[in-house]
């Protein structure tokens, strides 16, 4: 198991490359243009790379009620349904304030508040995705973020997707710019003349983008280093292959760095597998892609048990975690490091990167050993408050002056001394 674990971690290393480094350098010479000529460096960024000159950069706001009466009425009412499924399992995120009495009369909390202003970067380029609009729009909502400003690349024809701004229209965002790519996330870090600096940027993309997120934290917060999408299956003899073969896929299909990777204790279905994947990938729309990912970064590893596949899936921190097992609780108690977690045969992926409730975006590449989804606690911060009395004051104070004494802060010291002198 240690080769499988080995070629695991390095899957999970699979954008650490030359080429990130290269593109570093790139996207700090587009911050930089941005930080310099804002506008100005959008027209002529979004020109070079998009193929389109996005002037007016801002959508106008009678295309999102336009976009949402123009969808068919079965794609309005799945948003619609998956709007409604993600709104209500983010209300039930929402912390609640903290007050505590202390044994001399001080009083302590902690208090939650939404950022003022949030960007929500969605992806173009490949394929829209008018659920990463719906993931990223909500959480901020619910927090009561009051300023959403969503950036997204322009199609071919300079306009942006009609059922992202359906979403958009649906989610309650109305300022949407037609930019994508580093220079969005600039423009969103540093402010424009006409796109507004933000507190928070959330929303997945290309390694540009991902790295523009990295060079611009502590400017501003961020919720992620997205990196591309992967699935870990772990299999039993219960398990049916075209159901796996099918959700292997559809991690594949997302990106020719897209992983794929099945653990399983059934030899069948192992030797089964290829010819499963083979036969849907005949006439596949996205078959180029998807071979490619699998190619790559696919895997089938044959474990002797389930503990194993367990100690192996949590070596890998996988973004999506399947479960396709006779008993998928006592195994899912058993992982340590997942994104989310999906139990049993009924339970594919997709449901959560649609509609199930909880959040899509999910750490990747390793990040889940110290990182969760995107929450409504990403777009809220929390101040503590604190309120000592004369008597609180007099049963601590001297415990105070003897840390800051021995700190060397004279001062912060004879701030006590002095009250209580």
């Amino acid at each position: 198991m240690e080769q499988a674990g080995a070629r695991l971690e390095a899957i999970a290393q699979r954008t650490e490359s030359g080429q990130s480094r290269e593109a570093a350098v790139r996207v700090d010479a587009i911050l930089q243009q941005v930080q310099h000529q804002g506008d100005a460096a959008l027209m002529e960024l979004t020109e070079r790379f998009d193929g389109v000159r996005p002037d007016p950069l801002q959508v106008p706001r009678e295309q999102l009620e336009a976009a949402w009466n123009a969808t068919p009425g079965d794609l309005q009412e799945a948003l619609k349904l998956a709007h409604r499924r993600i709104v209500d399992f983010h209300q039930r995120q929402k912390p609640a304030d903290l007050a505590v009495t202390g044994v001399h009369g001080e009083r302590l909390g902690r208090r939650w508040r939404p950022v003022e202003r949030a960007g929500l970067y969605v992806p173009g380029g490949r394929a829209s995705y008018p659920s990463t609009v719906l993931m990223n729009a909500v959480p901020a909502k619910v927090a009561g973020v009051q300023r959403l400003v969503m950036v997204t690349p322009p199609g071919p024809d300079g306009r942006v997707n009609q059922t992202v701004l359906a979403a958009a229209h649906l989610a309650g965002v109305e300022e949407i710019y037609r930019v994508g790519g580093a220079q969005a996330i600039a423009a969103l870090a540093y402010g424009t003349e006409t796109i507004p600096r933000v507190d928070v940027i959330s929303g997945p993309g290309n390694l540009y983008v991902t790295l523009a997120k990295k060079a611009v934290y502590g400017r501003v917060a961020i919720d992620s280093l997205a990196g591309p999408s992967e699935v870990l299956v772990i299999a039993d003899h219960t398990a049916v292959a075209d159901h796996v073969a099918a959700d292997l896929l559809a991690q594949a299909e997302h990106d020719p760095l897209a992983a794929a990777i099945l653990l399983t204790t059934s030899a069948e279905l192992a030797r089964a597998m290829p010819a499963a994947i083979a036969a849907q990938l005949e006439g596949h729309p996205r078959a180029t892609i998807t071979r490619q990912a699998l190619n790559d970064w696919g895997l089938i590893v044959l474990c002797p048990d389930l503990s194993t596949a367990a100690r192996l899936s949590d070596r890998f921190a996988p973004e999506h975690l399947e479960l396709q097992v006779e008993r998928p609780e006592p195994l899912a108690d058993s992982i340590q490091n997942a994104g989310a977690i999906f139990l049993g045969a009924w339970t594919p992926e997709a449901v959560g990167d649609y509609l199930a409730g909880p959040n899509h975006t999910l750490p990747t590449s390793g990040t889940a050993r110290f990182a969760g989804a995107l929450s409504v606690e990403t777009f809220l911060r929390h101040t503590s408050l604190i309120q000592f009395n004369r008597q609180a004051l007099e049963a601590t104070g001297q415990a105070v002056t003897t840390l800051a004494d021995s700190e060397g802060l004279h001062s912060h010291a004879e701030s006590v001394r002095r009250r209580l002198d």
